[in-house]
């Protein structure tokens, strides 16, 4: 029989949940000590911000597709003969004439092969005015019976080979001549120039870019959107377009490809610019919109309100009468203004001067 162990011997067990109770109220008894009233301090108001509440977000007049400037006439001026640059005479845009000197090369070799195709075209002529002589006296005696049939010939082909001479030397003339032509570089057309490559003084070879005009009124956009759309934007071909600076300006014609592009399926839409000035620079961004095509409307905040760290976007939200950072997703900016896809809602109050939010929510916190 197993009998149990009684009296002063055995060890005595406390329950644990009756430890565990009283370690939890004397942790919440010390917490209440400290805070006084055993609440959880709040951060202290944010007062004295000149603030803005978020306004709802217009109707949106149509989707929007990025696109980029590019010229209809664009001419890229190359060496076409070898020389060393001694003149330009246009800069970066400036506005040129058609036909003007836009650079001009040394002419020294090129000169040197004028005038040595010349003597060579001199020589040949005088052979062939010799053999043109040669060739009618022996026909006169051919005639007579004093010379043979074959020496007609040959004086016959002699004077054929002196003439082919004299027209092959002929033609290296205007060739040698042409490379003279080339030392001078010329607008093919009235533009803009967009720009220079070279500098007096460089040896340029056949080939090297010297400078590069375009024709200010023939711009236009082409961008690529999906073939839901370009239906719609076919039976209103209408767009405006939202410039990098803020400008906008109606397009003067839009054009819908009849094809869609087989790896994307998407559809390319031409927009002619207007006449602007000053004018668009080629390759520079702009926003084009088509009323036919419904887009998303954001609301829309000043760019001033934005605080940038480093990558992030962010703006200071005043709820409760307290600051908290939020970071933003944006979209377009124009005229001082700049939608927010995400991060805002129409309704919140947000601080227009970050500078001054964030330096009264490190006096808060320090007060604190």
């Amino acid at each position: 029989m197993t009998h149990r162990a009684t009296g002063p011997d055995r060890p005595v067990r406390t329950p644990l949940r009756p430890l565990r109770l009283l370690v939890a109220a004397l942790l919440a008894a010390a917490l209440a000590a400290c805070s006084g009233n055993g609440e959880t301090p709040q951060p202290a108001a944010i007062e004295g911000l000149d603030i803005l509440v978020v306004p709802a977000a217009d109707a949106a007049s149509g989707r929007a597709w990025d696109g980029v400037v590019e010229a209809v006439r664009q001419a890229t001026l190359a060496a076409q003969t070898s020389g060393r640059v001694a003149e330009v005479r246009r800069d970066v845009g400036d506005r040129v004439d058609a036909n003007e000197l836009l650079v001009r090369l040394t002419a020294v070799e090129q000169q040197a092969g004028v005038e040595a195709a010349r003597a060579q075209l001199h020589a040949t002529e005088a052979r062939a005015r010799e053999a043109d002589g040669n060739y009618a006296r022996y026909l006169e005696l051919s005639q007579a019976q004093y010379v043979s049939k074959s020496q007609l010939e040959q004086m016959h082909a002699a004077r054929d080979s002196a003439r082919a001479a004299r027209d092959a030397a002929r033609a290296q003339l205007a060739n040698v001549g042409q490379q003279v032509d080339y030392t001078s570089v010329r607008a093919p057309y009235a533009g803009i120039v967009a720009s220079r490559d070279v500098e007096p003084g460089e040896s340029v070879g056949v080939g090297r870019t010297l400078m590069t005009v375009f024709a200010p009124e023939a711009l236009r956009i082409e961008v690529s959107v999906p073939q839901s759309d370009a239906e719609a934007i076919r039976a209103n071909a209408i767009a405006s377009v939202r410039f990098h600076d803020g400008r906008s300006a109606d397009a003067a014609g839009v054009t819908v490809f009849p094809a869609a592009d087989a790896a994307t399926h998407a559809v390319r839409v031409r927009i002619d610019l207007p006449t602007l000035d000053p004018v668009p620079a080629p390759g520079s961004t702009a926003k084009v919109v088509f009323p036919a095509v419904a887009g998303a409307a954001f609301p829309r905040i000043p760019a001033s309100a934005v605080a940038v760290r480093g990558e992030v976007n962010a703006a200071y939200v005043l709820s409760d009468g307290r600051l908290a950072l939020r970071q933003l997703r944006l979209g377009e900016r124009s005229g001082g203004e700049v939608e927010v896809i995400a991060g805002l809602k129409p309704g919140e109050t947000i601080a227009i001067d970050p500078v001054a939010a964030r330096q009264a929510l490190v006096a808060a916190r320090g007060d604190d």
